[in-house]
């Protein structure tokens, strides 16, 4: 076996090796993106049970309007920030926007319920009962859906990083992706819905 022949293979080999390493980072990063819709489908059923939940409240919280316009108020926040994020989730800080409209989403939610709670007639609502148990099933798959992403972001980004999958991602321009978190504590653990 000659030199050149050697050299060829060796080449091959370099490049076999490449393209192996830009389609495992294209897996990747598909995969990032495809948890991210799973998320996008339940934080869109979450947004779209709000409405139907402040207009059951209404009937019997009628002076307690600020907070029902600010639970509207932040869920509208929160589904601009879906749409950002939705656009590109690899974006940091659509993101970190969609992580903090969502903080603020739970944030008056908890609001509603705290309050709910000096409305037994509210309280005793089916259709409020049926919708609260809705937005806590969601909540949980909510939460189960942002761990699946944070880890298929986290597999994605450990790809981008190492050697020497780095250089091909530098090369064809792969970006790390922004993983999905909720900055307080209380906004980790599912609300609490008591009716």
């Amino acid at each position: 076996m000659g030199t050149g022949t050697v050299l060829l293979i060796i080449f091959v080999g370099i490049i076999l090796f490449g393209v192996g390493m830009y389609n495992r980072l294209v897996a990747g990063r598909n995969g990032y993106k495809n948890a991210f819709a799973q998320i996008d489908v339940q934080l869109t059923r979450r947004h779209d049970l709000i409405p139907n939940l402040v207009e059951t409240a209404k009937a019997y919280m009628a002076h307690e309007k600020d907070t029902l316009e600010a639970v509207i108020n932040a869920r509208n926040s929160a589904v601009a920030g879906l749409n950002t994020a939705k656009a590109d989730p690899s974006n940091p800080e659509a993101m970190k926007e969609l992580g903090k409209a969502e903080q603020g989403l739970s944030g008056a939610l908890g609001r509603l319920f705290a309050l709910s709670e000096s409305y037994p007639d509210l309280k005793a609502n089916e259709n409020m009962m049926q919708l609260s148990e809705e937005l806590t099933t969601t909540e949980n798959k909510v939460s189960f859906a942002r761990q699946a992403f944070n880890d298929a972001v986290m597999m994605y980004n450990n790809m981008c990083e190492s050697f020497p999958n780095n250089f091909i991602a530098g090369w064809f321009q792969f970006k790390t992706a922004e993983l999905l978190e909720i900055e307080e504590e209380a906004m980790k653990q599912v609300p609490k819905v008591d009716f």
